[in-house]
C-alpha cells in the first residue's frame, strides 16, 4: 500500500494511511463490502479492488480464506510454494493454524477473510462453540503478532455488520475498524454513465440524487434489469409507444422505458406510465402530455429503489407515502404554524434552523399519527417508518438498528418516524435481556445527537406514554421539539376537525354550525380525534345523501366512546409537562402552576400505579 494513492476512495486511503504510519496491520473493514467499487472506468468486488488496486503493486503473496470456498492463492512466490495444499482445506480447525505459519514467515503477504462474523462470531464466550473461541483467540493473537508489520504483512477481515463479529476483535485497539459507505453521488452518476451512455448529463445528475441509499451494483440493475417471459423488446417497445401516444419526447420516452421495464409485466408497464388510464390501455384522464420527459424514468427507479431497500432490510423499515398533506387537518392551528415553519425550513436547505428531532405527545386518538403524515407530505421530502427491529438471536437487534441507521443515513434528507416509541425505546434499565435495551438505547442516542445529521435525518417519535421513554432521548440535542396533543375542548375546534373530516371523505352537510352547535358539536367536545371520525363515518352510513343535524345528532347518540378517565388525563398531563412550548398548550393548561401539575401526576401514578 505504498503506490499511487491518486483516484482511491476515501475509506480505502485511510487504510493506506493507516498502515504506512504503523498504527495497524489488521483492518476489519464493513458496512457496503458486498457492493462492487468504483476505480477508474471498472467496478471490481472489494476482494478484486483489495487484489488488484490496493495490493498488487506491493504484496508478493495475496491470499483468500473464504469460510465456504476454502483458500485461494491470488498471488504468490516461491516463499509460499511449501503451503500448496492450503487449497485442499476448508475447516477452520486445519486452515487458521496453516495461514498463521504463512502470515509468520513469509515476507509481503496479504491475507482477506470474507465473512469474517461466522469465524468470530459475537455472543457470550460461555454459548459459543470452542472452535469458535479458539478462531477469536487466533485472530486476536495476530492482532498483537509484531511479525506481521516487521514482515510487511497485512491482514483484512470483511463482514457487513460489526455487531456480527466478536467484540474481542471489533474493540480491539490494534484491529482498525474502516467503514465502506455506500456510494455518494459521484460514484453513483460514474455507475449510471457506464450502465447507459446515453444519457444525458442533466439527466444522470438527477439520477444520480434519485438513487440515493442505493449499492453501486443495484443501480446498474436498475438501469439494465433482466427481460422475464412475457414482452420481447419490440412488443415492449410498441407497448410503450401505444400508451405515451402523441406526448412530447415520446419516441425516447419509450426508448428509454423499454429498457427499464424489461422485467415488467404489461399492467405493471400500463400502471407506471399511464396510472390513471383505462383497462384497455387507452389514454384516460391521466395521460395529458407530462412538462418533464424524464418523469416516468424518475418515478420508475423510485418504484425499484423503495423494493430493494425495503426487501435489503428484511421489513425493518416501510417507506410512508401520505396523501393528505397539513391543510387536511382540523384544528390544531398551533401545531400546524410550527410545523409548517420547519417544513418551509426544510425545503430550503436551512439546517441550522431545523430541529433534530419531533416529539409527538398526548393521549391516543389525538390525531398524532395523521398530523405526522401531513407533515411529511407538506415537507416534500422521503419518509421511512422504523418497524420491529428487535430480534431474540444475540446481537441480531444492534446488527438490525445500525443496518436501519446506515441506510437512513445515506438516504438523507429523510424523515425517520418512531410510532409507539415507549415501546420501541423503552425499559433501558433492565438487564433481563442481557443489556440489549441499554446498548440499543446508547447507539440510537449517539445517531439522534449527531450534528453532521442536522437537516438529513429528522426524527419524529411518537408516544402517549413519555415517561417511558429514557429521560435522555427527550432532551434538546435530540428531540428539539415537543408537540403536544389534546382532545378538543371548545366547539369551534371540534367543528374544524368535523370539517375537515367532511371533506376528507367527500361528505356533504346540510346545516350550518353556528345554528346547530348545541344538538350537534357541543356534545362533541372531549371527544378525541378518533372518535369524532367514527361518529361522522356512523353519521354518513345513515344518510340518504347529505348529512343533516338530525343525523349527525342521532349519530351522536348512538356512539359510545371508550373512555377511562383518569388513564386520559394522565396522558394529557403527561404532554402538558412535556411540552417545549407553553404556546402550544390549549387555554386550560397554559397557566398550569409546574408543582400542581407534578403533585397531580404523582397522585394518579400512586392510584393507578401508571
Amino acid at each position: 500500500m505504498t503506490g499511487d494513492a491518486k483516484d482511491l476512495p476515501a475509506w480505502a486511503e485511510q487504510v493506506r494511511r493507516t498502515y504506512l504510519g504503523a498504527e495497524a496491520s489488521m483492518f476489519l473493514l464493513h458496512l457496503n463490502v458486498f457492493d462492487r467499487i468504483a476505480h477508474g472506468d471498472e467496478l471490481y468486488t472489494l476482494t478484486e479492488f483489495l487484489a488488484r488496486v490496493l495490493l498488487a503493486g506491493n504484496k508478493d503473496n495475496i491470499v483468500v480464506y473464504d469460510p465456504a470456498s476454502g483458500v485461494r492463492f491470488l498471488k504468490g512466490t516461491d516463499a509460499i510454494s511449501h503451503f500448496d495444499d492450503l487449497p485442499t482445506r476448508k475447516r477452520p480447525a486445519e486452515v487458521l493454524p496453516a495461514l498463521e505459519s504463512l502470515l509468520m514467515s513469509a515476507d509481503s503477504t496479504a491475507l482477506i477473510v470474507p465473512y469474517v462474523g461466522v469465524l468470530t462470531p459475537a455472543g457470550t464466550p460461555a454459548l459459543l462453540s470452542e472452535q469458535d473461541r479458539i478462531n477469536i483467540i487466533t485472530m486476536h493473537r495476530w492482532s498483537l503478532a509484531r511479525q506481521l508489520a516487521a514482515r510487511d504483512n497485512v491482514i483484512f477481515l470483511i463482514t457487513e455488520s460489526l455487531p456480527e463479529v466478536s467484540p474481542q476483535l471489533v474493540a480491539n485497539p490494534m484491529v482498525s475498524a474502516v467503514e465502506v459507505p455506500l456510494p455518494d453521488a459521484d460514484v453513483r452518476a460514474a455507475v449510471i454513465r457506464r450502465a447507459d451512455p446515453s444519457i444525458g448529463d442533466g439527466e444522470v445528475e438527477r439520477l444520480a440524487r434519485h438513487t440515493a441509499g442505493l449499492r453501486a451494483v443495484q443501480v446498474e440493475s436498475v438501469l439494465t434489469p433482466r427481460p422475464t417471459e412475457g414482452l420481447d423488446d419490440k412488443e415492449r417497445l410498441a407497448f410503450i409507444e401505444s400508451l405515451l401516444g402523441d406526448s412530447p419526447d415520446a419516441a425516447d420516452r419509450a426508448r428509454k422505458l423499454s429498457q427499464l421495464t424489461a422485467d415488467m409485466g404489461p399492467d405493471e408497464i400500463r400502471h407506471l406510465i399511464n396510472p390513471g388510464g383505462a383497462p384497455d390501455g387507452s389514454p384516460g384522464d391521466a395521460s395529458e402530455s407530462r412538462t418533464d420527459p424524464f418523469a416516468e424514468v424518475i418515478e420508475l427507479v423510485h418504484q425499484r429503489k423503495r423494493q430493494i431497500i425495503e426487501k435489503e432490510c428484511h421489513g425493518l423499515i416501510e417507506f410512508l407515502e401520505p396523501r393528505h398533506d397539513l391543510s387536511a387537518v382540523g384544528g390544531n392551528e398551533g401545531i400546524k404554524v410550527e410545523l409548517r415553519a420547519i417544513a418551509e425550513r426544510v425545503k430550503a436547505g436551512d439546517i441550522n434552523r431545523v430541529p433534530m428531532g419531533l416529539l409527538f405527545v398526548g393521549p391516543m386518538g389525538s390525531g398524532k399519527t395523521f398530523v405526522a403524515n401531513a407533515f411529511i407530505k407538506e415537507s416534500g421530502i422521503t419518509a421511512v417508518r422504523l418497524k420491529n427491529f428487535r430480534s431474540k438471536w444475540v446481537g441480531a437487534t444492534e446488527a438490525n438498528l445500525e443496518k436501519v441507521l446506515n441506510m437512513v443515513r445515506s438516504l438523507g434528507p429523510i424523515v425517520l418516524v418512531i410510532d409507539e416509541g415507549d415501546r420501541a425505546f423503552g425499559g433501558a434499565t433492565g438487564e433481563s435481556d442481557g443489556g440489549t435495551s441499554s446498548r440499543v438505547i446508547a447507539r440510537l442516542k449517539e445517531f439522534m445527537s449527531d450534528p453532521q445529521n442536522r437537516g438529513r435525518v429528522l426524527f419524529i417519535l411518537m408516544t402517549n406514554r413519555p415517561d417511558k421513554l429514557d429521560v435522555d432521548i427527550k432532551r434538546a440535542g435530540r428531540l428539539d421539539r415537543k408537540i403536544p396533543f389534546f382532545y378538543p375542548d371548545r366547539e369551534p375546534e371540534v367543528e374544524a376537525i368535523l370539517g375537515a373530516l367532511m371533506r376528507r371523505y367527500g361528505i356533504e352537510r346540510t346545516f350550518e354550525w353556528d345554528a346547530e352547535r348545541e344538538r350537534t358539536s357541543s356534545r362533541l367536545v372531549g371527544y378525541s380525534s378518533a372518535d369524532l371520525e367514527a361518529v361522522v363515518l356512523l353519521a354518513n352510513d345513515n344518510a340518504d345523501v347529505q348529512v343533516s343535524a338530525d343525523v349527525l345528532a342521532a349519530a351522536i347518540d348512538d356512539y359510545l366512546p371508550p373512555r377511562d378517565s383518569e388513564m386520559l388525563e394522565y396522558m394529557e398531563l403527561l404532554a402538558v409537562f412535556e411540552t417545549s412550548r407553553r404556546s402550544l398548550l390549549p387555554e386550560r393548561f397554559k397557566d398550569i402552576d409546574t408543582a400542581d401539575l407534578q403533585t397531580r401526576l404523582r397522585t394518579l401514578r400512586a392510584l393507578r400505579n401508571f
